[in-house]
C-alpha cells in the first residue's frame, strides 16, 4: 500500500448516500481528492480509517496486515464478561482455517460447477414475472414485490437447500444482523447463535437424507470424505454465510439494479436489441450500483503508515467499494453508466483472498433477471416518474420500496 503526505488525523462521520439514492455518497468525491485515508465515526460508535480511493481499497482487501475481525468479537471487550464468540462465518475466517475452507468451497461456485442452477433460476423468474402480469391492476405492477424481492431467496433457497418454508425462522435473525449498527453486543450473538442453531438442526436433517445436489448436502458428502479438510462446522458457517452474504444484498442490489436500467430508457433499449452483451452489462451494474456502503471492517495487526495517516495496530480500516468504483483514476467518467464499459475492474466482491465466494452465483442471478424480464416484458417502462419513487432507507442496504411499472 503506497504512502504519502496528507491531512492530519481528523474524525468524520461516515458520509450518508443522499435521500432516494443507493449511493455511492456524493461526500466520497471530496474524500478521494482531499482525504483519501480519514478516520471516521463508525456507525457502532467505534472510529475507523475510511479508504476511499480505487487503489487504497483494493490493496486493503488483499493486504495480510488487515484481517477481518468476528462480527461476534468486534469492538473487543474487556475483563471476563465477554461472552464466547460465535462460530466464524467465512468472510471472517482467517489463516490456514480460511485457506482451507476456501480450498474447498471456492470450486463449487466456479461458473461451470454453477451451469446447473442456470435452467433453475431462469425457471423460478419466468414464474414470478408470470405471476406479475396475471396480477397486474390497471396494466401495472410493483416489480419490487412481485420479482426483485422474492426471486433471490428462492435463488438462495435451491442453491444451499435452505427450505423455503422456513423463512419465517431464519429472516428475522438474518436482517436483524444485517442492520447490527444499532445492535448491542448480546443481541448481536443472539441472533448469530439463533442462525448457528437453525443451520445445525437443518444439517443434522440433511444428514439423514443425503438425496440432492444442494450445496448442504455437497459440502457433507465433502466431510464424510476420509481425509477431508472440511469440518461438520465449517457447513454450519456456510449455512450462515450464505444467509448473511447472499439474500438481503442480492435483493437491495437487484432493485436498485432494475431501477438503473428503467431510468436509462436508450441504454436499455441497445441490451434487449443486443442480449450478447448482459455480461458486460452485469460487470457495469456491479460497478455503478454499490453493493453495499462502507461496512468492510478490517482491522490492522502492526503499524503502517498511508497517506500521512498513522494506522495502528488494533484500528478498523474500512475500504469503501462503493467509493473505489466511481474513482476517476481508475474508470473513464465513473459517474455515467456505460452497459459496453470494458475492461471493468470493479471490487465489487472484495478483492483477494476474501474476495465474495459466491461472485459468479450474483452474475448468473442478476443476469438472468435482466434477461428473463426483457423477453417477456419487452416494453416494460416506469409507471411513475422517477422521483416519486419511495425508498427503503431503514438499512446501509438503501433500495426502492416499490417500483411501479407498466409494459
Amino acid at each position: 500500500m503506497s504512502t504519502s503526505t496528507s491531512h492530519p488525523e481528523a474524525v468524520i462521520p461516515v458520509p450518508e448516500s443522499e435521500p432516494g439514492t443507493a449511493g455511492p455518497p456524493c461526500a466520497y468525491a471530496r474524500l478521494r481528492t482531499e482525504q483519501p485515508v480519514v478516520k471516521a465515526l463508525l456507525p457502532n460508535g467505534e472510529t475507523g480509517w475510511l479508504i476511499s480511493r480505487y487503489e487504497d481499497a483494493r490493496a486493503a482487501f488483499a493486504d495480510p496486515r488487515l484481517i477481518r475481525p468476528l462480527l461476534s468479537a468486534w469492538p473487543p471487550r474487556e475483563g471476563d464478561d465477554a461472552p464466547p464468540p460465535a462460530l466464524p462465518t467465512f468472510l471472517e475466517m482467517t489463516g490456514e482455517h480460511h485457506e482451507r475452507v476456501r480450498r474447498t468451497v471456492l470450486p463449487m461456485f466456479g461458473r461451470s460447477r454453477l451451469k446447473f442452477m442456470e435452467p433453475r433460476i431462469r425457471a423460478m423468474a419466468g414464474e414470478l414475472v408470470d405471476a406479475m402480469v396475471a396480477g397486474a391492476v390497471d396494466g401495472t405492477a410493483d416489480l419490487v414485490a412481485a420479482y426483485a424481492d422474492p426471486l433471490p431467496l428462492r435463488v438462495l433457497c435451491e442453491t444451499t437447500g435452505l427450505p423455503y418454508e422456513d423463512r419465517e425462522i431464519y429472516l428475522p435473525h438474518t436482517l436483524a444482523l444485517l442492520g447490527a449498527s444499532g445492535l448491542t453486543m448480546e443481541e448481536v450473538l443472539a441472533a448469530l447463535n439463533a442462525l448457528q442453531d437453525y443451520a445445525d438442526a437443518l444439517i443434522s436433517l440433511k444428514e439423514k437424507d443425503s438425496d440432492g445436489e444442494d450445496y448442504i448436502r455437497l459440502l457433507l458428502a465433502e466431510v464424510r470424505r476420509p481425509g477431508s479438510e472440511l469440518t461438520r462446522d465449517d457447513v454450519v458457517s456456510f449455512v450462515v454465510t450464505m444467509l448473511m452474504a447472499g439474500y438481503k444484498t442480492n435483493i437491495q442490489h437487484t432493485s436498485n439494479a432494475l431501477l438503473v436500467l428503467l431510468t436509462h430508457p436508450e441504454q436499455l433499449r441497445a441490451l434487449r436489441e443486443a442480449p450478447e452483451g448482459i455480461g458486460t452489462a452485469v460487470e457495469e451494474l456491479l460497478r455503478y450500483v454499490p453493493l453495499m456502503n462502507a461496512i468492510n471492517i478490517l482491522v490492522a495487526t502492526e503499524d503502517f503508515t498511508l497517506h500521512g495517516q498513522r494506522i495502528r495496530a488494533g484500528d478498523a480500516v474500512v475500504p469503501v467499494p462503493a467509493s473505489a468504483n466511481r474513482d476517476p483514476e481508475a474508470f473513464a467518467e465513473p459517474d455515467r453508466l456505460d452497459l459496453t464499459r470494458t475492461p471493468n475492474p470493479h471490487i465489487a466482491f472484495g478483492h483477494g483472498p476474501h474476495a465474495c465466494t459466491g461472485g459468479h452465483l450474483t452474475r448468473m442471478q442478476l443476469a438472468i433477471t435482466i434477461e428473463v424480464l426483457l423477453e417477456r416484458l419487452p416494453g416494460i417502462e416506469l409507471a411513475v416518474p422517477a422521483e416519486t419513487i419511495p425508498w427503503d432507507e431503514s438499512t446501509p442496504l438503501r433500495a426502492p420500496a416499490r417500483l411501479p411499472v407498466r409494459w
